[in-house]
């Protein structure tokens, strides 16, 4: 028995020991990168971090970014990109210690992350621990997690500043609730800079091959400009950047003898995300009236398929498509007086749901994907990648709102509304 002890104790040591030294290389190589930026928030992180490492490309600064969101990618300082390859498929806060390491053989200028913790004590050790950022980001407080972060958006915020530096500067878009997040920011004695999304003009955001916000270009600009990248640099940087693979998009595609615009708008999967961009889109004339709300239910997020059906007073749409996995979740939320506009699809294979979605539409129709991509949403979307795509009369392919690539290693099929992975 004393035997056995002694090998339990001299494992307990060689572990102790393996973990301090993995402690020590891991800051080691956090000081081989100067400038540490953390990207927080509820939505359009991804985005923000290819935006923030475009931007400080455009300066002339080696830069290594990795994204969490739609498709986890480590991006290279040339702006390639590969996949983030995880065992069993399953996402881990730990991950983030290879990354460190992976970057810093590059000795980049700065390396910019995307925060993937979602509980507030993961939060805080994703900053104080993995990358002791000296710049945080904290773009927005919304309606998300709320069952780990809630249970009230003032709740969430106060958990979002859990990642804010310690005597470093937070950059925020965030208006509701700017002053708990200054109240948080105090007791880190961290400089919190509110940007103004207005200071972007409509010319600048011309600039961009795809379809992104003034908040988030606000907060990119920002973040350049404490790393003394002038703005013009700043912005042929992130007119340059390859999207992030769950960008917003706007497809055109032919199914028989309808015309249908197609907005992937699975990303922002929270209320007010998805009805903002909705507006967008909208105001920029890239989708019209009569509208069809796809809405894509997920077993595990009950909550959120209520939130969408509940959207639909907002939205307004002409027909209202369910499609996934306990869809009366989200039929139950649906407005009284728009039930009669409701279609439930449920689970069925791909060409079924597609040829039933195509049967609600008109011929000359605008289709808004809402919710989650998981699941059903993308079976939808590899069937709409197979559809030929259809040109406005009197313009090119320019017009279109899938980016062309004009970065090496970054390919995207401008008919679909697929992103092919890159590779280096």
């Amino acid at each position: 028995m004393l035997y056995l002890y002694a090998v339990f104790s001299v494992c307990c040591l060689a572990l102790l020991a393996a973990g301090v030294i993995e402690q020590r290389n891991h800051y080691r190589n956090l000081k081989l990168m100067p400038s540490r930026v953390l990207v927080n928030g509820i939505r359009g992180k991804s985005s923000i971090t290819r935006l923030c490492a475009g931007a400080l490309r455009g300066g002339n600064k080696v830069v290594v970014a990795k994204t969490t969101g739609t498709a986890a990618r480590f991006i290279f300082p040339d702006a390639s990109e590969e996949p983030v390859h995880r065992k069993f498929g399953i996402a881990n806060v730990v991950e983030q210690i290879g990354i460190v390491r992976r970057a810093a053989v590059y000795h980049p200028d700065a390396l910019v992350i995307e925060c993937m913790a979602v509980m507030p004590a993961l939060q805080e050790i994703n900053q104080s621990k993995l990358i002791q950022s000296n710049i945080g980001v904290l773009c927005n407080v919304r309606e998300d997690h709320l069952a780990e972060m809630g249970p009230t958006l003032d709740d969430v915020a106060r958990s979002l500043s859990r990642s804010m530096p310690e005597g470093g500067v937070c950059i925020t878009a965030e208006k509701d609730r700017l002053a708990i997040l200054q109240e948080e920011a105090d007791k880190r004695k961290c400089r919190l800079i509110a940007v103004d999304p207005e200071s972007v003009t409509d010319r600048e955001m011309a600039g961009f091959g795809w379809i992104t916000f003034k908040e988030n270009v606000a907060i990119a600009l920002a973040v350049a400009a404490q790393l003394g990248v002038d703005r013009q640099s700043a912005l042929a940087g992130m007119w340059a950047a390859p999207p992030d693979p769950g960008v917003l998009s706007v497809a055109r595609v032919l199914y028989r003898d309808k015309r249908v615009r197609f907005a992937n708008i699975f990303a922002a999967n929270d209320p007010e995300s998805t009805f903002m961009n909705i507006a967008q889109l909208e105001k920029q004339g890239l989708i019209s009236r009569p509208l069809t709300m796809v809405i894509n239910c997920r077993p595990d997020r009950v909550e959120r398929n209520g939130q969408m059906g509940a959207l639909a007073e907002r939205v307004q749409p002409q027909h209202i498509v369910l499609i996934g996995e306990m869809t009366r979740s989200a039929k139950v939320a649906v407005p009284a007086g728009l039930q009669d506009r409701v279609t439930d699809l449920g689970k069925m294979p791909g060409d079924r749901m597609l040829a039933e979605l195509m049967a609600v539409v008109g011929p000359d129709a605008s289709i808004v994907a809402v919710g989650n991509i998981h699941g059903q949403g993308e079976v939808l979307l590899h069937e709409l990648a197979a559809l030929p795509s259809w040109e406005p009369q009197g313009s090119g392919r320019s017009d279109s709102m899938l980016r062309v690539s004009t970065t090496p290693g970054f390919d995207v099929l401008a008919e679909t509304v697929f992103l092919e992975r890159t590779h280096r």
